[in-house]
Parts: C-alpha cells; structure tokens; sequence
C-alpha cells in the first residue's frame, strides 16, 4: 500500500520477510550483532545497487544526505562505511544466495506460462558462463592468468522470463564442462549449451536421467551415420541424421545414438551442426531452441550493464559472492514487480526510472506506468514561442 511511502518502500515490501529471516537463523546471521541487521545489510546494497553506488564511500555518502528518510525505507542502522564492509566480509554469503533462490522460485511461477513460440511445454533452460575481469593484486585468490584475475558467473537460465535457476561463482580458470557436475537434472527438461561443454561422459548422464540436451558439435566429430531423415531444405535444414560416435573413447564414453542436425541460417548464412539426444523435435525446432540459448548472453549483458558487478565493494570471496548473490535477488525483484504489476517496459527501463525515483513519495505503479509523453492539445496552446519572427 502506498499511503505517502517511498518509491523504493513500496519496492522492498515485495521481499517476502518471513523467508528472509528464515535464512538469517540458518546461516547464524545475527551472532554478535547489535544494531546493523542483516536486512539492513540487504537494504544498503539494494539501495547501491539501484542507485548506482561505485564504492562503500558513496553508498555512505548518499545514504548519510538522506538520514531522515532512511527509518521509512526499512533501514534502522547506522549506515557508516567500516560497519557496511564488515558485514559483507563476515557475514555469510550464503543468507543472500538462499534468499536469492526464493525469489527466484516465486519469480519462475510468475513466468511459466510465458510463450516461447515453439509449442513446447517442456522448460527449457540455457547454460552458460561469463568472465567478469578482476585485479590480481587486490583479489589474489581469483586465479585466471599469471597477471590478471578474475571470476566466472556460471548460470542456468531459464527461457521462460529469463529467470536464472542456477548461479555458481568461480575463479577464472574453472573450465565450464565442470559445472555439469553441479547441475541437479529435470526429466524431459531441454538444456541448451555451446560447445564449450561437450564432454560425452557428462552428456551421457543426460540421457541417462531422461534429460535432454542441445549443443554444437565440434568441427573434429569422429563419427558414422546410421540413417538419415527427408528435411524440408525451404527451412534451412541440410540434414538430419542418426550417427553413432566413432572414437574409441568416444564411443565408450556415450555408446548411445546421437542426432546430428546440419543447418544453414537464411538471415545470416552461418552454417551450423548441432547434437542432441532428442528424436522427436522437428529439426528446425532444434534450430530454433538453440537460438533461443542467445537469452542467456542478454542476461549477463544486462548484469554487467545495470548493476554493480564489475566495481565490488571488498576484496574477499565472501563480500564478492554477496555482492553478486544480492545483485541476482534485485534482477529477479524487479522482474517480479513488473509481473505483478503488469508492467509494459522493459527490464532496463524498470532500473533506470528507478535510479532516478527510489525516495520518491508516489505510487510504484504510477512511476513505471508506460505513458504518453506527447503534450496534450491543451498543454501545446499555451506553450510560448521561443523566438518570434
């Protein structure tokens, strides 16, 4: 309810507390704690976040200026530099990772009707990672390069509402095949990848699972065809075939039979061979769910475009981990707000109209309204000339 709150009040009112307090007592959250909780804790970063805060200095500043209105948007400490970069440095990472996973939940119900134009009702997940650079000096424990460190966001998106189900923080030089091993898989759910995972002792436990997968294959396949399928060349496809890997190694790794998909794209006029474990699809719909794996690309665009991942607040693995952990909870709490409240912009539009309104006194749903901008009749009568002639 509105009734003279903040724009950013009524935003953080859509956290679910209970769940949240819930994961404090799991992780101690609150052992010798006194005055700056773990939701303020949460409500800082939030705040930097969203306001676009580069440093613990700035987010101090900013916050400092706005003491009156600090007690009505929810935070009842004492907001000072050393008390914010303590507790990200002690407290544990995991209250935000596992308050995180219940938003996600809730949001991943908001959106599991969502269309995505290929009759298919099974859910559809992308897999993926992306490299975010950090200073060796400062950061000695994120090992990548002999000068330069840096951490990898490993994430499973989901298609429907680019909600990410997955998240797991690495050094750099963590190579991407290895997260499969953390993946807990869905029967009959489809998990899209590149070909930087290929690894057919892993792929073979999708199938084993009843899992299906969607991936390149590699230029070297050593492989021989068992039967081919008619395609329709109109649509792109070049053929469809039923092949067996040929390696010996191979070969014992997955001694199951694969389907191997050759496509040309009509736009661009890239060729493309994919594999999958999947008989049923027409291969153009293979074509199409791979495509569809470019979503997860726009997700990271859009972590390290709109939020604070890129300039972290310390130096530790905890304090980073929480600050990427707390930066997930705010993408999926403003995708919830714009399901719940009906909200025609964009996910980025959504961030910068809040950047600019957050200890704004006026309903949510008025300052995210898309509206006509254009003056009225009335409005464009009595606007005055600038210049006469």
């Amino acid at each position: 309810m509105f009734i003279g709150r903040s724009v950013f009040s009524q935003l953080m009112d859509l956290l679910p507390r209970v769940e949240f307090d819930a994961c404090v007592r799991r992780y101690d959250g609150h052992w010798r704690v006194r005055t700056f909780s773990c939701l303020d804790q949460f409500l800082c970063m939030a705040f930097a976040q969203l306001a676009f805060r580069e440093s613990l200095r700035d987010i101090e500043t900013c916050l400092r200026s706005l003491k009156p209105k600090l007690y009505h948007a929810g935070i009842r400490g004492k907001v000072a530099r050393s008390t914010l970069a303590d507790a990200n440095e002690a407290r544990d990472w995991r209250i935000f990772a596992d308050f995180a996973h219940v938003l996600i939940a809730k949001a991943r119900k908001l959106y599991a009707s969502d269309d995505l134009g290929l009759a298919l009702r099974h859910m559809v997940y992308a897999l993926d990672s992306t490299t975010i650079d950090l200073c060796l000096a400062l950061f000695p424990w994120a090992h990548f390069r002999k000068h330069k460190g840096a951490i990898k966001l490993h994430t499973l998106l989901d298609l429907r509402g680019s909600i990410p189900s997955f998240v797991r923080i690495t050094d750099g030089k963590t190579h991407d095949v290895r997260v499969l091993d953390h993946l807990v898989l869905e029967p009959g759910a489809f998990y899209v990848m590149d070909r930087g995972y290929v690894d057919f002792a892993r792929l073979h436990t999708f199938t084993q699972q009843l899992a299906f997968f969607v991936t390149r294959a590699k230029r070297n396949l050593d492989y021989r065809r068992r039967c081919s399928r008619a395609v329709d060349p109109a649509t792109g496809v070049r053929s469809d075939q039923t092949i067996l890997l040929g390696g010996v190694r191979s070969s014992l790794l997955y001694p199951d039979p694969l389907r191997r998909i050759s496509f040309r794209d009509p736009e661009r006029g890239g060729r493309y061979v994919f594999l999958t474990n999947n008989f049923a699809l027409p291969p153009e719909t293979v074509a199409h769910l791979y495509k569809c794996r470019w979503q997860v690309e726009l997700f990271f665009k859009w972590i390290k475009q709109h939020l604070r991942s890129k300039a972290f607040y310390g130096t530790s693995p905890n304090a980073v981990k929480t600050q990427v952990w707390i930066a997930i909870a705010i993408y999926v709490l403003v995708a919830i707000a714009k399901r719940e409240l009906a909200i025609e912009r964009s996910l980025a539009e959504i961030l910068q109209i809040l950047s600019l309104t957050l200890l704004e006194k006026t309903p949510l749903l008025d300052v995210l309204r898309v509206e006509n901008l254009q003056p009225s009749e009335s409005e464009s009568g009595n606007q005055l000339n600038l210049f006469d002639f």
